[in-house]
């Protein structure tokens, strides 16, 4: 076996396994028998597409961050925002999708999934509230349904978080600012019985700009133990949530422009809710003389009591229309997996393989009519148990001196147990299976330069509410199907650059939705586009990066879906960000994001307003363990919309419905000014 070959297996045993490589370092060592290599932890590792890449806790120093969410729009054309209050997971948009609070796109921190199915406000919400920005040591991040380890939710992408083991010191940072926010973070780790326990405290407040304040507060805690020696290591980890909020919810722009409320009023006060996230999880890592064997496990206990309103008095025109939506669950699961060096007839690979395992124990899921968060009448309300195994086997093969290829399968099984208190007629039980076969091709390097071909079978999973209903029951698991071409450079010293262009297609489904407590069908879509990512860093304290997306999504049978155009699905996005790690004492980070108009039906008749924000962060070093740092979040006060949609809703004052642009404005200039102490 070369050593190009032993390279390309040590730099992917760091990417699968913190035991490796990928930890807190900027240069991390990786020592196999006779060989040592050092790698950048910033420089993205030997690709199997150019959809994907890492993103190191030093990309995340100095990037201003309005909510911990947007951590993930290091993920090159993902955009990160808000329609409602910040207690509640975000809107995210990719590859011509709007993933709404996540459904398509993956998301882990610490092995542990963070998206949920069957939840009561959306298939795969994805509340990251619970993150600690400052913990992050690194982000895995993968564009496509080309890797047979990423299961359900992946068609679009998926984001592994990884939280440090260690700090080399202390940080107390209290922060205050704009709207009475305020939030004091304390973050240590000390050596203990041969290992390292760290922990974390965050206490958060936040009115924001609304005019009836949102009092968002939230309280996060993390806990964790890390032992290893040459061959192994293991760590435990605990993690504590709990937030509560008002929300102020998009409004017809009517409503605005009439003067009825001002830019951040809001027409129902009561909206809001609470949450909380508890979690136990544990990891083990085994190393021989070929690879890797990794083992987790994890359990979690989840709720959420959320009020919303969002038609006003469209349906009820005397109580209202706000809606109670309830989640209850405890989720087990974990996986067992091995990476290794292989021989795959005659030549070099390194093969994956594992099993991966969940179950939500869904105590109350439901739905209910309100006002002013008093109950009016149920909707539904049901008993879930939700169960997927999930197989998968993976080959990266050295076919030839320039030519890789990754040959991968996966197989799923779900089974959905629902058991329904107000419509019982949609109690039952459906199991279903899927097979999702991958293929890819890398090509070079000639001249610091690697061409990728992939194609791919992934899938999403379906509501189980609506796939038990006893009239027009959703498909269980809907089937997704992409391809890439792409080509990645590293010719010019300290620059990255990929480009790629990409293609996916999802089959006709129904959609359980989780507002209405009915199935919405939408046909079959076709999403094409083209990425540029670029990461430069021309002297050691100072990064660069630029990228652009376009995409294109179009219904595949527009007579049936009343159009051809895929509703609030995302057209353009260029972000481009400038960071001083530290010079002479100073740092910090400028970032523009643009988020261009998108179609709000299907006729594209109606569309939504583009918006650019610029968001500012500088410090300035005190002392040796003291520094000060201002951020700056829309930096120029632009008028924007966080969100846009197009539907009919009706006012108190009004004798019907009304379709009109439903906007969620987006905040005005704010200021936070941090004190960070080091001990």
């Amino acid at each position: 076996m070369d050593y190009r070959v032993v390279s390309r297996i040590v730099a992917v045993l760091g990417a699968v396994s913190p035991l490796y490589g990928g930890g807190e370092q900027t240069i991390s060592e990786v020592i196999v028998p006779g060989i040592s290599v050092e790698a950048d932890a910033d420089a993205v590792p030997n690709r199997t597409s150019a959809g994907e890449g890492t993103v190191s806790a030093r990309q995340l120093e100095e990037r201003p961050l309005l909510r911990p969410a947007e951590v993930l729009e290091t993920v090159p054309g993902l955009i990160v925002t808000q329609h409602s209050g910040d207690g509640k997971a975000n809107q995210y948009f990719l590859r011509g999708f709007s993933l709404d609070h996540g459904t398509d796109f993956y998301t882990t921190i610490e092995g542990m999934p963070t998206n949920l199915p069957t939840h009561a406000h959306g298939q795969g919400y994805n509340d990251l509230n619970f993150l600690i920005p400052e913990l992050i040591s690194q982000i895995t991040y993968k564009k496509g349904p080309y890797y047979a380890g990423e299961g359900d939710f992946a068609s679009t992408g998926s984001a592994r978080i990884r939280y440090a083991d260690r700090v080399d010191e202390g940080l107390l940072s209290l922060t205050g600012g704009s709207f009475g926010h305020r939030r004091a973070l304390n973050i240590d780790s000390f050596e203990l019985e041969g290992g390292t326990l760290l922990y974390a405290l965050e206490y958060f407040f936040n009115d924001g700009p609304w005019d009836h304040p949102e009092g968002y507060e939230r309280f996060n805690g993390v806990v964790s133990y890390t032992k290893e020696s040459a061959n192994r290591r293991y760590k435990i980890s605990a993690m504590g949530y709990r937030g509560d909020w008002d929300a102020t919810n998009h409004v017809p722009v009517r409503a605005i422009d009439s003067g009825l409320i001002g830019r951040y009023g809001s027409l129902d006060p009561s909206d809001g809710g609470t949450t909380h996230r508890y979690s136990l999880s544990g990891e083990y890592e085994s190393r021989d003389s070929r690879g890797v064997t990794s083992l987790n496990a994890y359990v979690i206990d989840y709720g959420l009591d959320l009020y919303s309103n969002f038609t006003y008095y469209l349906n009820d025109p005397v109580h209202g229309d706000q809606f109670r939506q309830k989640d209850s669950r405890t989720i087990l699961g974990g996986e067992a997996k091995r990476t290794e060096t292989a021989a795959f007839f005659g030549a070099d690979s390194i093969r994956s393989y594992g099993v991966q395992f969940r179950h939500d124990a869904i105590r109350n899921v439901a739905l209910s009519n309100t006002q002013n968060r008093t109950f009016v009448s149920h909707v539904t309300s049901d008993r879930v148990n939700e169960s997927a195994v999930g197989a998968y086997w993976q080959e990266e093969i050295e076919a030839a001196d320039k030519v890789r290829v990754t040959l991968g399968l996966r197989g799923d099984t779900y089974r959905f147990d629902v058991e329904s208190d107000v419509n019982t007629a949609d109690s039952g039980t459906v199991s279903d299976s899927i097979l999702s076969p991958k293929l890819g091709f890398v090509f070079g390097p000639w001249g610091q330069t690697e061409i990728f071909l992939n194609g791919g079978y992934g899938f999403h999973s379906n509501d189980a509410r609506g796939v038990t209903k006893a009239s027009d029951p959703a498909t269980p698991l809907v089937r997704t199907k992409g391809a890439e071409i792409g080509v990645q450079n590293r010719s010019v010293p300290g620059l990255q650059t990929a480009l790629s262009l990409w293609m996916m297609q999802s089959d006709s489904e129904l959609v359980f939705a989780g507002d209405t407590g009915g199935t919405e069908a939408t046909g079959p879509s076709r999403r094409m586009g083209i990425e540029w990512a670029n990461y430069w860093t021309p002297a050691p304290w100072f990064i660069l990066d630029a990228d652009a997306a376009l995409s294109r999504a179009r219904y595949r049978d527009p007579a049936s879906a009343g159009g051809k155009y895929v509703p609030e699905a995302i057209e353009q996005v260029v972000s481009v960000g400038a960071a001083v790690t530290d010079y002479n004492g100073w740092f910090g980070g400028l970032r523009l994001r643009y988020f261009g108009s998108r179609a709000l039906n299907e006729e594209n008749t109606e569309r939504s307003k583009p918006s650019t924000l610029v968001n500012l962060k500088a410090g300035r070093r005190l002392a040796k363990n003291v520094d000060l740092a201002l951020d700056v979040y829309n930096l120029f006060n632009r008028k924007t919309y966080d969100i846009e949609y197009f539907y009919e809703s009706r006012l108190a004052s009004e004798a019907a419905g009304v379709t009109d642009h439903m906007v969620h404005p987006g905040e005005p200039r704010s200021v936070r000014i941090s004190l960070n102490v080091r001990y």
